[in-house]
């Protein structure tokens, strides 16, 4: 009974994995008519529910639609196919030919056929024996000089690109750009970072590399921050959302004990520095009124402040209060001058 059951729900798993797996070949009484361009499928053959004279279901609207759409796609996967570049699609459509250029054209100058480049090639500017010096140059400058430099410049950078291309096609990385200018007058920051690059390119990456007598620590080489992946440990994000939703909801705030009290111990050595600022001032602008002999005459002592009668400086016998009026142990305007 048991081997019965077993066999039936493997019979059963079989035929659900086959209505899922629909045939790729469907065959019909009568061919389709395709329109591929348009993507149509004309099919001609009359339902079985029309044929019996009853409605016709859902579900046989559905697989006889599922059948001719795999018919419709059997013809497209059937059509040629063809790789064709833009550029080489738009040439064709206008016209366009490709022309190859020969190797050899003729020198006029030679009255030959020449290379059209390298050695003995025409038109070859290097053999001329006398060169136009232009209006925005300087006359004393050498010409000829000045040629063979500018073609073993553009004879370097051709080698340059060479190699870039050869270390771009395998796959390896060029010499680092932190390396010394052949100068002879590198800057600070080109020694620094060639230091750099020289203290890292040991075998443990400069990690036993002694270090010179106050010598700072080079930027970018501490700890790397360390990032939760995001996806895979779901108990830990959802413990760090439970606690910040913990402290977004909780009433009372969370006080750093050690924060404060360092804010407070600031706080008061700066109202301290400012009170011995402020005494300090006021004792050079009472110091600083003194005269050459120590204490004023015929005024009050330097700590006390004396009493004035009638003016600006000491006693007024006669006159205004004020400027122009006759005192002792000052000078004023208009009157004697200081004893």
């Amino acid at each position: 009974m048991e081997g019965q059951s077993v066999e039936e729900l493997l019979a059963k798993a079989e035929r659900d994995e086959a209505d899922k797996l629909q045939r790729i070949t469907v065959h019909k009484e009568l061919e389709l008519e395709f329109d591929l361009g348009n993507l149509l499928a004309s099919d001609r053959n009359p339902p079985t529910g029309l044929r019996r004279g009853e409605p016709i279901p859902e579900a046989e609207l559905r697989a006889l639609a599922r059948d001719n759409t795999q018919l419709l796609i059997n013809q497209l996967w059937q059509l040629p196919t063809e790789r064709v570049e833009e550029a080489l699609q738009f040439a064709r459509l206008k016209g366009i030919r490709p022309k190859k250029k020969t190797n050899l054209v003729w020198d006029e100058v030679s009255g030959q056929w020449r290379r059209r480049w390298g050695y003995q090639r025409a038109r070859d500017d290097t053999k001329e024996w006398l060169i136009e010096v232009p209006g925005s140059a300087d006359p004393l400058e050498d010409q000829f000089a000045k040629r063979i430099q500018a073609k073993k410049e553009r004879v370097a950078k051709n080698e340059l690109n060479r190699l870039r291309n050869l270390a771009r096609a395998h796959k390896t990385r060029l010499p680092s750009s932190a390396g010394m200018h052949p100068t002879g007058h590198q800057s600070k920051q080109e020694l620094g970072r060639a230091l750099q690059v020289a203290r890292v390119s040991t075998a443990s990456v400069g990690r036993f590399q002694e270090r010179l007598p106050k010598e700072k620590a080079p930027r970018g080489s501490g700890k790397k921050r360390k990032f939760q992946p995001l996806f895979g440990d779901f108990a830990a994000e959802k413990k760090s959302q439970l606690e910040m939703l913990r402290l977004m909801n909780s009433k009372k705030p969370q006080l750093d004990v050690t924060r404060a009290a360092n804010k407070q111990m600031r706080e008061e050595d700066q109202e301290e520095a400012a009170k011995r600022r402020k005494m300090s001032q006021k004792g050079k602008r009472k110091g600083g009124r003194q005269g050459p002999g120590g204490r004023r005459k015929g005024g009050p002592p330097p700590s006390q402040g004396g009493k004035r009668k009638g003016g600006f400086g000491g006693k007024m016998n006669s006159g205004s209060p004020g400027w122009g009026g006759k005192r002792k142990g000052g000078q004023h305007q208009g009157g004697k001058k200081r004893k």
